[in-house]
């Protein structure tokens, strides 16, 4: 169940957390130009109402969308989504997060259903006119079902919240939000519920409390000062570095694991959450836009006009009611709280099972270019996975590996040797790229999880090595799911027909698989890449792994079935 909640607060928030930097831009321009703002002025203030109306939402739409089919079901999801938007007259951002994904599904069936069935030199012509048409229907159905629906769920959510500030009740929020957000559902709850919400809320008000709910980093201040004060071990040791990461970067998700080595801090949380809302909700605090990292900086710069000393004495009672109730529960209920001795138990433990010694490092100066493709991965893919990534990364060039460890969100994970990770997401880990070795850990400072981990690379590397043979031409089976794809310069017309034809050679040979057709461009990482030979420079930047097939005649013709012929061998 857990899983199940995070995948879905996952795919809600992936939605919104692209387009950050475009909300990020309508709060500055609302701060500033809103007969309230800073500075002023009639003209430019024109902008906010066209970007909170339209612009956001379609782009939530367009993500949406896109997540499920590429471009074409973004571009099908942001046609629904106009349908929303145009029959409201509040934003329609919830509407949005409906109409995105289901473009995206329905363009995706239709393009299974005429998988095919397409004669060849039409493909481009069917394309258009398929998505065309669709996105015709699905605008209607936006504007004549969906836009009542989300208008009923608003107005009901709307009278939820009433209820909750005219009873002095929103702080209950936390109580729910804080327990949430050690689960990982931080990004869920935050850009998945509040942010819609608030956005909503500022359009009335010109600021909302809901975007300091979830991002508030008082709580998770007070916390790891009181594991600074009296924690033990390693936790104590790392508590103050975690402080100014979570609290000016913030990356929240650093003190979770603190909270896991002891849940009864818990409660502190709670009490910090639930004073910093009070707080809030007595001063009139509130932000213009949604605020991510949850860092004072960014909390800051999106704070409304005449909201900065409520907000700042919201954040700083949140830590101070945090850290007293977490100082009293540490010294009472505190464990020795040593992630350090904790993270090198699981590492001889994991040796022990195997039969092995504790690896070792590669020696220093013997500089090894390992032939594998190492990723680290959160949720979001932003603030943990960069600050890991980076962390990793360091400590391979110092263990003499010359490797780059790059930060994906779960679910764009691209095909990889080995996946870091925290434990909690293993299993989503393994759903994406089944193929991979996954190392998880329980705290993203590191620490000796990471030397383990390092250690194990790097024994895989000094194997790599000291083989003969490359790794590309070792004694193997024969793979049998590779992928494949076509590309031209647009990703249209001439791809279109090539990848159909391609597809219908290789069922033609036995071989069930569907060759997807890109831009060069958009290309992903795939094994195999069909293109002009015109365009095989661009292809080999864009997919350096991958092996080119250079064609004269888009046809096809014998050579296609060359290709055919020297992939299934």
């Amino acid at each position: 169940m857990k899983q199940k909640v995070q995948k879905f607060g996952r795919f809600l928030s992936a939605m919104v957390m692209p387009c950050i930097s475009a909300f990020i831009a309508w709060g500055l321009i609302t701060a500033f130009f809103i007969p309230d703002g800073w500075l002023p002025n009639a003209t430019l203030a024109q902008i906010v109402d066209p970007m909170q109306r339209y612009l956001l939402p379609i782009l939530i739409a367009f993500m949406g969308g896109h997540m499920v089919d590429g471009n074409r079901g973004g571009m099908v999801g942001a046609i629904a989504a106009i349908g929303v938007i145009a029959g409201a007259e509040q934003p329609m951002f919830i509407g949005a997060m409906i109409a995105g994904p289901l473009g995206g599904w329905c363009i995706k069936k239709v393009d299974a259903w005429l998988d095919g069935k397409i004669p060849n030199g039409f493909e481009m012509l069917v394309n258009n006119f398929s998505a065309g048409i669709l996105g015709f229907l699905l605008a209607i159905l936006g504007c004549m079902v969906i836009e009542p629906v989300c208008v009923v769920a608003t107005n009901a959510m709307a009278s939820g919240v009433t209820w909750l500030v005219n009873h002095g009740l929103l702080w209950l929020t936390s109580v729910l939000v804080e327990p949430a957000k050690v689960l990982f559902l931080n990004n869920a709850i935050n850009h998945g519920i509040f942010t819609p919400l608030g956005l909503d809320q500022v359009a009335e008000t010109g600021k909302s409390i809901f975007f300091l709910i979830e991002s508030n980093p008082g709580p998770g201040l007070g916390l790891l000062a009181a594991y600074w004060l009296f924690g033990k071990g390693s936790a104590k040791d790392s508590a103050p570095s975690a402080m100014i990461i979570e609290f000016f970067g913030g990356i929240h998700e650093l003190y979770f694991p603190f909270v896991l080595m002891n849940p009864i801090t818990i409660l502190g949380l709670i009490a910090g959450g639930c004073t910093g809302v009070i707080l809030n909700s007595l001063l009139g605090g509130g932000l213009v836009s949604a605020a991510s990292p949850g860092s004072i900086i960014a909390i800051l710069s999106m704070c409304a006009p005449g909201s900065y000393f409520a907000v700042i004495v919201s954040i700083l009672g949140a830590a101070a009611v945090s850290f007293g109730v977490n100082c009293v529960l540490l010294k009472a209920f505190g464990k020795e709280g040593d992630m350090e001795k904790a993270s090198k138990d699981v590492q001889n433990s994991k040796s022990k099972s195997k039969g092995q010694a504790v690896p070792a490092p590669v020696a220093a100066g013997a500089a090894i270019k390992p032939s594998f493709t190492v990723a680290f991965a959160c949720d979001a893919g932003m603030g943990s996975s960069a600050m890991g990534a980076a962390a990793v990364t360091k400590k391979l060039k110092a263990a003499g590996l010359d490797i780059n460890v790059p930060h994906y969100a779960i679910n764009d994970l691209p095909e990889v040797d080995y996946i870091i990770t925290h434990e909690s997401l293993v299993d989503r880990a393994k759903e994406k790229v089944p193929g991979a070795k996954i190392f998880p850990v329980t705290n993203f400072m590191g620490g000796t999880e990471y030397d383990g981990i390092v250690a194990d690379l790097c024994n895989a590397a000094k194997g790599n090595a000291a083989s003969s043979e490359p790794k590309a031409v070792e004694a193997a089976p024969k793979k049998k799911n590779f992928t494949a794809a076509f590309a031209c310069d647009a990703g249209m017309g001439s791809s279109a027909m090539g990848a159909a034809v391609m597809t219908k050679k290789f069922k033609a040979a036995g071989v069930e698989i569907s060759v997807p057709h890109y831009a060069i461009n958009d290309l992903p990482d795939v094994d195999y890449v069909i293109t002009h030979e015109s365009l095989v420079d661009r292809a080999r930047e864009k997919v350096p792994n991958a092996k080119i097939f250079p064609i004269t005649n888009f046809m096809g013709g014998p050579e296609y079935d060359a290709i055919v012929k020297e992939v299934l061998g």
